[in-house]
């Protein structure tokens, strides 16, 4: 056990100090851009924190609109959502350069669907929970893209977009 105990340590010790975080501790960046679902094309707005060298965690708002058919009606749907994630990211474990930023985590949300009168099919409002795994290319040292593929909320499916680093 002693010896299990110590080959950690040592493995951590080495990750950290040849790894590079792309974004350190007590920084923030913005992300945006667009997502895949089937309701529609949303878009979205987050920020994320690392509060340590490998963890964010981050909030979103996201809005999208789509129009369906439905018993020989028409119907629009609205929906907005406002969530929370935490991630853990992958650069310090694997000594990536800090200009990719591989990571996964989970993100906890509420959705609030609206749809046009007279519409009496299922309405989505309420609580996702999901999970997300995504990268990140930086093109310079404060202006990249991102691509995060997840399931089990209003993004099943992914999303692409910009991130801004403050």
């Amino acid at each position: 056990m002693k010896k299990f105990l110590l080959a950690t340590a040592l493995l951590a010790i080495f990750g950290i100090s040849y790894g590079q975080s792309s974004l350190p501790q007590g920084k923030a960046q913005l992300n945006a851009g667009v997502g895949l679902s089937g309701w529609g094309i949303p878009i979205y707005f987050g920020i994320d924190y690392s509060v340590t060298k490998n963890i964010t965690i981050g909030g979103e708002l996201s809005y999208r609109t789509f129009h369906d058919s439905w018993k020989d009606n028409s119907y629009n749907h609205n929906i907005i959502g406002v969530s929370a994630n935490a991630n853990y990211h992958f650069n310090t474990v694997l000594k990536i350069p800090s200009k990719f930023d591989l990571y996964a985590g989970m993100n906890v949300g509420y959705y609030a669907w609206t749809s046009t009168a007279g519409y009496d099919g299922t309405n989505n409002s309420g609580l996702g929970l999901g999970i997300q795994a995504g990268g990140r290319y930086f093109f310079t040292k404060g202006l990249g893209i991102n691509l995060e593929v997840g399931g089990g909320n209003a993004f099943s499916g992914g999303k692409i977009g910009i991130t801004v680093k403050l």
